[in-house]
């Protein structure tokens, strides 16, 4: 899955309407603009645990991402103090967005703006930008936090 194709996706989904855009396409681009995130994260998971090759390895890493313990992850502050300043901004856009997609999936009475989905949708691509812009190193050590149990020697 590309996630800047996803970012486009998203956008396009609040331009249907010119005038009045309908709650289904910003909610669905929220969504949308979520899921870009997430499938950089599993991507880049996957390429620095395992390689470019599409291989059955690289497919299980980039489906062993999952939204809740990514989450969990993000939001433990010891651990997260040990990343760089992109890393620990791209798990606070990752965690925002995360909630941002349950209330445009899940929430009934939210309303939605196109501004305002707008806005989720620079701050999903922003969060892209950073992981991709963070260092091999600091990347695979973020995954490896995201993706395993952290266990005491």
């Amino acid at each position: 899955m590309n996630a800047r194709d996803l970012i486009k996706t998203a956008r396009c989904l609040t331009e249907l309407d010119p005038r009045r855009p309908t709650q289904a396409n910003l909610r669905r681009a929220i969504s949308t603009a979520y899921y870009a995130v997430f499938h950089s994260l599993a991507h880049t998971a996957a390429d620095l645990l395992i390689g470019r090759k599409r291989t059955s390895a690289w497919h299980q890493v980039y489906r062993a991402l999952e939204h809740g313990n990514a989450k969990n992850a993000c939001l433990n502050k010891q651990a997260m103090q040990g990343f760089p300043h992109e890393i620990q901004e791209f798990a606070k856009k990752f965690i925002a967005l995360q909630n941002a997609r349950h209330q445009a999936d899940y929430a009934y009475d939210a309303n939605y703006d196109r501004q305002d989905t707008l806005a989720a949708i620079d701050r999903a691509d922003d969060a892209i930008s950073q992981i991709e812009g963070a260092s091999i190193d600091h990347r695979r050590g973020f995954v490896v936090h995201l993706l395993f149990k952290r266990r005491r020697p």
